[in-house]
């Protein structure tokens, strides 16, 4: 098919030509048309898609909110439920704890469905990215595991007094990843649950008695039977004091460089550990000092040799 030249020598495209362009064209813009070919109607669609995951974006807020008032809920009803069956201390903290991150992980993946995420992709993306996040949070599920482990085993229960990575309070909670321990200065501090299921921890709460030790020096020269009399007589005149499973012991225990020490020891009950002690200190003060029993003080003693 030939074009046609006009008589100014420029070229004409004939009919057939025409139509095959015109037909180019329509083939080109279709996917831009869409079903139809109208501009508007595209610009509808897409104020429909958008009010669409509009309505999707409030719909997953009130989920939100809606999600968090039930799992406050949820979460009294679990907590009475586990009281009813005796079930206190580590266990119920880490339990509760384990509970709201269910809840909340549920809660999320609800809001993800709504707002459009398909199930079946998501799972596939978690599971795809299952091994990186394991890596990242090593530590975290060695913590997790180290819950699991004192919930089990049970060193300690809440309202204990332990001493734990050179750290000492009274433990207040077991949470998923740390305990919280409460020190006498009323300072928080967080433990990693793997560090303490896997180290030493002392549990000064765990027996309901516990032994106390004093030592007190006097000096050379002093009646050692004097001193020991007035101790015996001072730990044995407190009621506090348990004569069960032993007596109040007294001795002499080492021959200083500059003293003669005395120990005594005890059996008391454990909350009144530091009230026992504390107050036998002073008390053996006032009373040496009223009988002349004086305390060494570091001395040193240099001969001069003659001239």
């Amino acid at each position: 098919m030939k074009p046609i030249l006009l008589a100014g020598g420029l070229p004409t495209i004939d009919s057939a030509t025409k139509h095959s362009t015109d037909s180019l064209l329509h083939n080109l813009t279709r996917p831009l048309m869409g079903t139809g070919n109208s501009w508007e109607q595209i610009g509808q669609e897409w104020l429909t898609g958008f009010i669409n995951f509009g309505i999707r974006v409030v719909l997953a807020v009130v989920l939100f909110f809606l999600g968090r008032l039930a799992i406050k809920y949820l979460t009294k009803f679990f907590r009475a439920t586990i009281a009813k069956r005796a079930v206190e201390g580590v266990a119920a903290t880490l339990l509760d704890s384990l509970f709201v991150a269910i809840l909340y992980i549920v809660l999320g993946i609800s809001i993800a469905v709504l707002l459009g995420v398909k199930s079946v992709s998501f799972a596939a993306v978690l599971a795809s990215m299952g091994l990186a996040i394991g890596m990242a949070l090593s530590g975290q599920l060695q913590n997790l595991a180290g819950g699991v482990i004192l919930m089990v085993t049970k060193p300690f229960q809440i309202g204990d007094f332990i001493e734990a990575q050179n750290e000492s309070g009274t433990v207040q909670a077991v949470t998923l990843f740390h305990t919280r321990i409460s020190t006498p200065e009323n300072k928080m501090i967080f433990i990693p649950n793997g560090i303490l299921s896997s180290g030493v921890v002392i549990n000064y709460s765990h027996a309901s008695t516990r032994r106390v030790e004093w030592i007190f020096g006097v000096e050379y020269g002093q009646d050692f039977e004097e001193a020991k009399q007035l101790l015996e007589h001072l730990i044995n005149s407190d009621t506090r004091v348990l004569q069960e499973p032993v007596r109040p012991f007294v001795a002499l225990k080492t021959l200083n460089a500059s003293s003669v020490d005395l120990v005594v020891r005890a059996w008391v009950k454990s909350e009144e550990v530091w009230d026992v002690f504390f107050d036998y200190n002073r008390r053996v003060y006032a009373e040496f000092n009223k009988a002349g029993i004086n305390f060494p003080f570091p001395q040193l003693t240099v001969h001069q040799a003659g001239k």
